[in-house]
């Protein structure tokens, strides 16, 4: 499968199944985010996995996005150790962040492992319920097989054309 192709088969999976993940999968998924670029190379990234019982009640205190998965990801980053850009409004915590998670969303796919970018959540409850004072949580991904039936929702293939959010200038 090619990138297109894996970019197109990739949906947000809302439903899993009670097959658990092998380890050499979820190595190669943390790998894909370990390899991934962030700026200045500071890799202030920090992945949590979540599969014990303890961590994932936490996972469902902060949201009902769970959907059955038996692990989940939390990707975070230290908020002391990113690039800060010139004219210093902006740093790169969460772009980092974010590039780690897709890295990782996309290695989930050619692995066969189906997976949910979660945003609906508080951060800061995240943060008091895993008792991370020095980061900042970016996503929670669930990780895991889709259960029978499950699919992307109707509206997955749904996209603007490339004239509607590319500009030449």
């Amino acid at each position: 499968m090619n990138f297109l192709e894996l970019a197109e088969k990739r949906y947000s999976c809302k439903q899993y199944s009670d097959r658990p993940v092998e380890a050499d999968k979820l190595q190669a998924v943390l790998e894909a985010g370990r390899l991934a670029p962030t700026a200045k190379n500071l890799q202030e990234q920090h992945v949590y996995v979540l599969q014990s019982d303890e961590a994932l009640e936490k996972f469902d205190q902060l949201t009902p996005c769970r959907y059955g998965a038996k692990t989940a990801l939390m990707v975070t980053y230290d908020k002391k150790n990113v690039f800060t850009y010139p004219g210093e409004k902006r740093d790169s915590g969460v772009e980092d962040a974010s590039i780690i998670a897709t890295h990782m969303i996309l290695e989930a796919t050619e692995q066969g492992l189906d997976s949910c970018w979660i945003n609906f959540f508080d951060p800061d409850r995240a943060k008091e319920l895993y008792d991370l004072p020095e980061e900042e949580v970016l996503m929670l991904m669930d990780l895991g097989y889709a259960a029978d039936g499950a699919g992307p929702l109707p509206n997955h293939s749904s996209r603007k054309d490339l004239s509607e959010t590319v500009s030449y200038l």
